[in-house]
């Protein structure tokens, strides 16, 4: 059987005194698609294990308190922090938490919360975004001091 949410959505609208079919997708409004992607916080499959309060929220935090590392890494929080970020996915790739942080982002910060680097334990994810931003800046201010150089040297040799 087909998926419904998939199946045309024929209406009619009249155009010069012809009826001429306006087809679209059930599930196109944008408000539609979200509402979709915010039921993976609250699906009762997804969300069996893992207690409450460690739960990564539509908020995009992650709460979990710095002696529990390693009980949420090696337990079913991960795997179930996981399965809502693909369900998430699925439904709207370019899905923005309300902390703006992408899902991703949200990948990134688990991957180096449950790490054994210097991250280990953090799970803010506005604060791993920032920290990844100035990275970025700092990478990237030699590599324009450098094209800046040769700019000119450039003008100053012609």
């Amino acid at each position: 059987m087909a998926d419904a949410s998939k199946q045309p959505n024929l209406s009619w609208k009249a155009d010069g005194g012809e009826n001429v079919p306006q087809v679209g997708t059930v599930g196109d409004d944008p408000d539609q698609i979200v509402a979709k992607a915010l039921l993976c916080f609250n699906n009762r499959y997804i969300n069996s294990s893992c207690e409450e309060s460690c739960r990564l929220t539509a908020s995009g935090n992650i709460n979990v308190p710095y002696g529990s590392t390693d009980q949420y890494c090696n337990g079913p929080c991960l795997t179930e922090t996981y399965l809502i970020l693909n369900c998430i996915d699925d439904i709207l790739a370019n899905f923005s938490f309300y902390n703006n942080a992408t899902i991703q982002d949200v990948r990134d910060t688990i991957k180096a919360g449950c790490g054994y680097g210097p991250e280990r334990g953090n799970f803010n994810v506005t604060e791993h975004i920032q920290a990844e931003e100035g990275t970025a800046g700092k990478a990237a201010a030699p590599v324009l001091s450098g094209i800046c150089l040769m700019i000119i040297g450039h003008a100053l040799l012609l």
